[in-house]
């Protein structure tokens, strides 16, 4: 299924093309192997599709609705068309500017998140906070991105790639704890991987740290 709503793009959000994109992650089942992310229960939000990638992967592991976001109307065509074409029922692809206008999930609804290659875009706390709302107790999120520190065949400039560990102190602000700093991932020698689990309310830090986050260099 696909919905269409008006959005504007982010910073750096063109893709380049398909068989090139795909290069740089190998077989994304077994990075979803290596972050652990075997089986979800419940349904699930893709911040970012992109051409599918990781949805179609995503899909028959989990038990309910995933829903794929994406603010580009050519990559929301392209993941519908893929989904289509795998089968995959459980997949609701919706172009949509989550940045500023947020998933369009309730709280508590989801019990997984996809937050791949997008935690350069201008609010990132304000992405992960949201993730953290749309989560139910002992919800999961798992990041990936470009290092940040060498050269890559693609991505974003080095100067607005976030660092892994500021990543970390991000989630953990928005109210996420990281069991693991960070997973090598299999075939994919240009990024890192993280899984993040969702801290429950009472243990979520205040206003005033999240604003603290959004200005630590």
């Amino acid at each position: 299924m696909l919905l269409e709503i008006a959005v504007a793009k982010g910073r750096d959000s063109g893709m380049p093309p398909v068989e090139l994109w795909e290069s740089f992650f190998g077989s994304p089942a077994d990075i979803f192997d290596t972050l652990g992310c075997h089986s979800v229960g419940g349904d699930a939000v893709e911040f970012g599709c992109g051409y599918g990638t990781f949805t179609v992967a995503l899909a028959p592991r989990i038990s309910g609705t995933l829903y794929a976001l994406d603010i580009d109307p050519a990559m929301v065509r392209a993941t519908a068309a893929r989904a289509a074409e795998m089968g995959a029922r459980n997949v609701i692809v919706e172009q949509r500017d989550f940045v500023s206008a947020g998933s369009g999930r309730s709280t508590g609804s989801v019990s997984f998140v996809m937050l791949f290659n997008i935690l350069h875009i201008e609010d990132p706390m304000g992405l992960l906070f949201e993730a953290h709302r749309i989560l139910g107790d002992d919800g999961t999120a798992a990041v990936i991105h470009w290092k940040h520190d060498i050269q890559t065949p693609r991505g974003p400039p080095l100067a607005i790639r976030p660092r892994l560990e500021q990543c970390r102190d991000w989630a953990e602000l928005a109210g996420f704890r990281c069991p693991h700093l960070s997973h090598v991932l299999p075939h994919s020698p240009w990024h890192w991987g993280m899984l993040l689990k969702r801290r429950c309310e009472g243990e979520a830090l205040t206003g005033a740290d999240l604003a603290a986050a959004r200005i630590r260099p």
